[in-house]
């Protein structure tokens, strides 16, 4: 009986341990399942919203300004070059590069002796061939009286011939006698034409003495030109440079001694794309007259002048690509031949436009723009120009908010917070330092010794750097030249 007992125990024990782990296999398996249920019972996501910075969009007119770089050039330079040979006997004071001279101001002087001689001789020439045609007509009167007294001769002879003739009619002279006027008549018409000869050959020498003078006076107006190329004189203004010559020197024929360039009348030439070249044309394919201005940074101070195209090269050029344009510019002072400016063109004025930052554009054209629920919505506008770190946009965009700058997270239908910014935000004052007086001397002494920066810049820094608050950028700038 204690065994059965025992028996009937141990199997209970078993049947409730098989059961447990049967419900604790159940329970294991039931959260499998609900955690790989496809709708989990747990609380709703909530969609992300993200702030971003955007400008209103408002249309205006706007001039764009097209930057490129460009040389300066002056319109009239000249190179000094010895007409003939000879040596330097005189240089005018200030015969230097960088010199300034005055038009019609006497420049070189070549020892004028063989010039001179080379003149004494065809005067001499010119005078003797002049005796010689005063005596040629001499002849030639000389030889029109002989004619003349001639003719008369011929005329009486002819007259006693035709009265011998008629006596001889009547029966009163004899037929000797007749027969001797005519051949008197005849000799004296043969001295006619003798004498006739005499004048032809007569006026013939007055014409070879009046041929002979012609060339006499081209020789002495040759040899006076040569005279005068010993002295060379400056044609207009201007400053030399490059000169190479001094007293004493033998200089060749065309050689050249010096270049003389007019600093007053710059232009400035530079390179523009096909594409902003196309953009200056009007309506009659005429490159228009734009305004410009030229920039040269000067050790903190920028020099700027002021100017209109002119004209545009014939050719694109051997190897470049685009358009070579020139303009003119107006009081260039501190500018000098060879400056390398910055040069920003005014372009036709765009109506209706939206300056935007240029991060604002995606790369497939469109633009970002708020709903009235807040959601993005991207709209495709027309690319006009770019002008620095902005755009110039235009498409149906007018009084929408635009974002700013776009991101990988920012999409069409995505919710965001805007965060309003001004377009055109205003504009800031410079910077100002109040210098000590040791940085300020040291600084004047380094503009002062600046052999390459023009009088008139040279002055304009030295008068910001003597007030009492000097910009910043300027400071920084001369600071960075100097090394400190």
């Amino acid at each position: 009986m204690r065994f059965l007992r025992q028996s009937m125990i141990g199997l209970f024990l078993a049947s409730v341990t098989l059961g447990l782990l049967v419900y604790a296999a159940t329970l294991v398996g039931d959260a499998v399942r609900e955690r790989l249920a496809d709708k989990p019972n747990g609380p709703p996501a909530r969609e992300r919203v993200f702030a971003v910075n955007v400008i209103t969009a408002t249309p205006t007119d706007v001039i764009p300004v097209l930057e490129t770089f460009g040389e300066l050039h002056s319109r009239r330079q000249l190179e000094l070059r010895a007409a003939d040979g000879g040596r330097v006997i005189e240089l005018a004071e200030g015969f230097e590069d960088g010199g300034l001279v005055t038009a019609g101001q006497v420049l070189v002087r070549l020892d004028p002796a063989d010039a001179q001689a080379a003149v004494d001789r065809a005067a001499s020439d010119v005078a003797d061939v002049e005796a010689e045609g005063r005596d040629a007509a001499r002849s030639l009167d000389l030889a029109r009286a002989e004619l003349a007294a001639s003719e008369e001769q011929a005329a009486l002879r002819e007259r006693a011939f035709e009265r011998q003739r008629d006596l001889a009619e009547r029966g009163v002279g004899t037929a000797s006698l007749t027969e001797t006027a005519e051949l008197a008549a005849s000799a004296a018409r043969q001295a006619v034409v003798s004498r006739r000869q005499a004048v032809a050959q007569a006026e013939a020498r007055v014409d070879q003495a009046a041929t002979r003078l012609a060339r006499a006076e081209i020789a002495l107006a040759e040899a006076e030109r040569r005279l005068e190329d010993t002295v060379l004189r400056a044609p207009f203004d201007g400053v030399l440079s490059a000169t190479d010559v001094l007293v004493g020197r033998l200089v060749s024929p065309n050689e050249r001694l010096a270049e003389l360039i007019d600093p007053d009348d710059l232009e400035v030439s530079f390179r523009l794309s096909t594409a902003q070249y196309a953009r200056l044309l009007d309506d009659n394919g005429d490159l228009i007259r734009a305004d410009l201005t030229a920039t040269l940074d000067v050790a903190g101070v920028d020099l700027s002048a002021e100017g209109r195209i002119s004209r545009a090269s014939a050719a694109a050029g051997e190897g470049a690509t685009g358009r070579l344009i020139f303009a003119l510019l107006e009081d260039a002072a501190g500018f000098k031949q060879g400056d390398f400016v910055t040069v920003r063109v005014k372009e036709p004025l765009l109506r209706d436009v939206v300056r935007l930052p240029a991060s604002a554009l995606g790369a497939d054209g469109a633009l970002l723009v708020l709903d009235a629920e807040n959601r993005l919505e991207a709209i495709p506008v027309q690319l006009l120009r770019r002008q620095g770190d902005d755009v110039l946009v235009r498409g149906p965009i007018t009084g929408r908010q635009v974002v700013e700058a776009r991101s990988p997270l920012l999409g069409a239908g995505i919710a965001v917070k805007p965060l309003q910014r001004d377009a055109a935000p205003a504009a800031t004052e410079p910077e100002m330092l109040e210098l000590t007086d040791e940085r300020r001397a040291r600084l004047m002494a380094f503009v002062e010794a600046n052999d390459r920066m023009p009088a008139e810049a040279k002055a304009r820094v030295l008068a910001r750097l003597a007030e009492p608050m000097v910009p910043a950028n300027m400071v920084a700038r001369i600071e960075s030249r100097m090394g400190g």
